[in-house]
């Protein structure tokens, strides 16, 4: 049986246990990684050199970075709407959860750091506090604008990548929840906080987000 390991408050776990979830798939969530189990026991460094959450561990192996295990899962069970099989629907998929990991994580990473994790660096470099917070926003209105355009078009399309939920709504809908939880002015977005109502509620969401945790 499939095994996710590592700890439910961090968001890269999260994504991996909704997909799974979607996906109706069957596995043992050990959450202690990362909480009272140290992630640089040898025993998990051989899983993952990078001593980081999560790891799949399957019939072959195991893997490790959260967006090839949600990746992984989805093509295993062949579920060609989270993850489409035609070559331009995938790239439109991925592209967001590139854009995620590449784009909007490091914009939020000293606000984050300094106003939820209290990290003392951040805390006394609020200049880069204050930057981030500026280019967090302009991200998050990025993506409202595009959710208003999906909506306004002649298809209403519901979700990021057009009529079906996809991986790349696991992951921005849970960036939309960080930057929600988040203490910090933040500009309007109509559309950003009613696609994200409507993703967090899903069955499969609700059965292993927290609606409090960033």
């Amino acid at each position: 049986m499939l095994k996710i390991l590592g700890r439910t408050s961090s968001i890269n776990v999260r994504k991996v246990l909704w997909t799974a979830h979607e996906l109706n798939l069957e596995f043992i969530h050990e959450d202690q990684w990362g909480n009272t189990e140290s992630l640089k026991q040898l025993n998990y460094l051989k899983l993952n050199p990078n001593a980081l959450i999560p790891v799949l561990i399957h019939d072959q192996g195991a893997l490790w970075e959260s967006n090839t295990i949600c990746r992984y899962l989805a093509a295993t069970t062949q579920h060609e709407n989270i993850l489409p099989t035609d070559p331009l629907a995938r790239a439109e998929v991925e592209k967001w959860m590139d854009w995620q990991s590449a784009e909007l994580n490091p914009a939020w990473r000293a606000a984050f750091m300094a106003l939820i994790r209290r990290d003392p660096f951040y805390l006394q470099h609020y200049e880069l506090v204050e930057s981030s917070i500026v280019l967090w926003n302009e991200k998050m209105l990025i993506l409202d604008s595009v959710l208003a355009q999906n909506k306004t078009t002649k298809n209403h399309y519901d979700y990021l990548c057009g009529e079906y939920f996809t991986l790349a709504d696991i992951v921005v809908t849970l960036s939309i929840q960080r930057w929600l939880l988040t203490p910090l002015n933040r500009p309007n977005t109509p559309f950003l906080i009613d696609y994200y109502h409507r993703m967090i509620n899903r069955p499969a969401a609700l059965k292993c987000i927290d609606p409090n945790t960033a």
